[in-house]
């Protein structure tokens, strides 16, 4: 079958190539990352806990791991890479959850996935729900089981918040 391309000058082939480069995180802001503003705003993050639940990095699976009831087997290329998406992709209740069940039981109709964070200065929306149209109102949204780490925010000096805004940025 013959590749005819548009007007741009590409095949389909092309455009969702383009596509799949755009779904991955972007890289981090090294610049940024280095300053000590960032780094200073890193430490507060551990530090007030956002660190339990938005992980800084995690291992893959090993490789031949099945997956997916067998049907994928974790390949060489994405078998035990470090990655660092500031997520542990587990569900908390932390007052955000829309009353949807994920997946039963029951139990998780008000639980939402962690977002990762990496990332997160590209997207002029946060939350789930994308009602917050900054990193600090979303962070003031935390409640429930995050209700502690909004308090432990809510009490830094503004110096301190604009320190771990700054590391949030760097992501």
């Amino acid at each position: 079958m013959p590749c005819n391309p548009d007007s741009l000058g590409l095949a389909d082939i092309d455009h969702f190539a383009q596509f799949i480069r755009g779904t991955k995180a972007p890289p981090r802001d090294a610049v940024l990352a280095r300053t000590a503003e960032a780094r200073t705003g890193e430490r507060l993050f551990a530090h007030i806990g956002c660190e339990t639940c938005h992980v800084s990095s995690i291992i893959t699976a090993p490789v031949g791991t099945a997956i997916n009831g067998g049907s994928f087997l974790v390949p060489d290329a994405l078998g035990n890479k470090i990655i660092r998406p500031y997520s542990d992709f587990l569900l908390h209740d932390i007052d955000a959850g829309a009353g949807i069940v994920q997946n039963p039981p029951q139990d998780t109709a008000n639980k939402v996935r962690t977002v990762p964070l990496w990332g997160s200065r590209m997207h002029p929306r946060h939350m789930h729900g994308l009602e917050s149209l900054t990193l600090e109102s979303a962070i003031e949204r935390h409640g429930g089981e995050a209700a502690h780490v909004r308090h432990r925010f809510r009490a830094l000096s503004p110096e301190q918040k604009q320190a771990l805004l700054t590391f949030l940025n760097s992501l």
